[in-house]
């Protein structure tokens, strides 16, 4: 028991430090962060008081308030602090991926499905609203390359929809704290195993990490890539 008290206690301190640097880190990006989160707290605790002495149980309702106005300031405090943090990564290579990774349950997401010279990438998430298709790079460039995707999908999944997302501040794109709002928004329109058939058919297919047959590194001089799938038996 000895022992695991001073553990219980390091773990406690380890997550309050955590919380008190991704407050520091939102605040940098979001200046009212320490305003909006008293005025959720302290307003929630003042209606559950104000009701509280109308009917006679202020000590009551006080409690109350005071629970969830802390567990209201708490789902402000990680709403904010997620959007602070996509909009540091914003720009950043890869950045559409790690939100899509953090999308929550039911989504399966593969990176880097088609990619072209200029980095510009597609990256690949299946759930209950079908397939969604996240391009990173130059719009002009990565709209070819969604199409081809698109194309690719709807040849070996002509069943599930698929919905297309470019990550940017322009005209039809998505910024990218709005990517995870963006894609919850789709209707759910496939059940669990739909979803499941859905990503082995995918899986089965392959993507381009795993079927590039490039090696690694750049090609030594003078040497020329096979024309066909093998050379002549002699």
């Amino acid at each position: 028991m000895a022992r695991k008290e001073p553990a219980a206690d390091a773990a406690s301190a380890g997550r309050l430090k955590q919380i008190v640097l991704t407050y520091q880190m939102t605040r940098k990006a979001d200046k009212t962060i320490g305003l909006v989160l008293a005025g959720v707290g302290i307003g929630t605790l003042g209606v559950f008081l104000a009701i509280g002495f109308l009917i006679g149980h202020p000590v009551y309702l006080g409690i109350l308030g005071l629970v969830l106005g802390f567990l209201g300031a708490a789902i402000v405090f990680g709403r904010r602090a997620e959007r602070a943090a996509f909009g540091q990564m914003e720009g950043q290579p890869g950045a559409a991926a790690a939100v899509l990774d953090n999308v929550g349950k039911g989504w399966t997401t593969t990176p880097a499905v088609a990619m072209n010279r200029s980095q510009d990438v597609v990256h690949r998430a299946v759930g209950k609203a079908g397939i969604v298709l996240v391009a990173e790079g130059n719009p002009n460039r990565v709209k070819v390359l969604l199409a081809a995707e698109k194309k690719k999908m709807n040849r070996i999944v002509a069943d599930v929809p698929v919905h297309d997302v470019i990550i940017g501040k322009g005209e039809g794109m998505t910024e990218l704290k709005k990517l995870r709002t963006t894609m919850l928004k789709y209707p759910r329109v496939l059940t669990g195993a739909q979803v499941t058939a859905t990503n082995d058919r995918l899986k089965a297919m392959g993507d381009l990490m795993s079927n590039m047959p490039i090696p690694k590194g750049p090609m030594p001089k003078g040497m020329r890539m096979p024309r066909g799938g093998g050379g002549k038996a002699r």
